[in-house]
């Protein structure tokens, strides 16, 4: 395959960026699009010019720092795949392929395609826990959870924090990585005990990172790649209207 690369280059975070475009052929269609930029940078590296800086960790779609837009959509035009899973048989020769990072203020570019998404972090130590007293470990099944609760529970738990909601939302909302973390715990009986505290703490830190608010829109759960529901949002909410006329 030839294919005509469009990627955004970013010297540093308080540089200007540009797109700058590449021929690139030899790709073969069950590469990835990991390798697929492996391949562009070798090829840039062999040209004496600086290879397009990327994040990538597992390229199994578990870790989920691979956040590249690409021809408009987080993490490419599949549904349910994070990039490292996107393969090139997803694109025909001599298509162009416009590569940009994550667009939200509070996801700042960093250097070319990576951004800097540490406010997840700061979100997740916000309250994204249970805390733990010293001890013996309980045995597993000593505390019984409801099948519905603990199936919607590992549904919400699945998320892997990549920022493809944020990138795809117009306003930069984090409500779903928020909603998803907070139902992970709101729905097993180990996070009931902080639960008005956990929502409230890491509301308040979302808010203080600068994403943007909820309007509804659901294009965080379509692009996101372990198909999160909105309907977490809906609990968060909930969550939330309690533990304000709690306190």
């Amino acid at each position: 395959m030839k294919l005509t690369l469009k990627v955004w280059r970013q010297k540093n975070a308080s540089s200007n960026g540009n797109f700058e475009t590449y021929q690139i052929d030899n790709i073969i269609e069950d590469m990835s699009f990991l390798e697929m930029m492996d391949v562009l940078n070798e090829k840039l590296t062999k040209e004496n010019l600086q290879p397009v800086a990327f994040d990538h960790d597992c390229r199994e779609g578990i870790c989920g720092t691979c956040s590249m837009y690409i021809n408009g959509k987080a993490h490419g035009p599949l549904k349910g795949v994070t990039t490292c899973q996107l393969h090139m048989r997803s694109f025909k020769d001599g298509d162009t392929i416009v590569i940009e990072p994550w667009r939200a203020s509070a996801f700042p570019v960093l250097r070319d395609l990576i951004v800097d998404r540490t406010a997840f972090e700061r979100i997740q130590q916000a309250g994204g826990y249970v805390s733990v007293n010293t001890g013996s470990v309980p045995d597993a099944n000593a505390i019984p959870v409801a099948k519905a609760h603990a199936d919607t529970a590992f549904e919400s738990a699945a998320c892997i924090g990549c920022g493809a909601c944020v990138a795809a939302c117009k306003n930069g909302s984090a409500m779903l990585f928020v909603s998803a973390k907070v139902s992970q715990y709101a729905l097993l009986p180990q996070g009931n005990v902080e639960r008005a505290d956990r929502v409230l703490r890491m509301v308040a830190q979302m808010d203080a990172e600068g994403f943007g608010n909820c309007t509804n829109t659901e294009a965080c759960e379509a692009e996101c790649p372990k198909e999160i529901s909105v309907s977490n949002i809906a609990r968060l909410n909930r969550e939330y209207l309690a533990a304000s006329l709690s306190k």
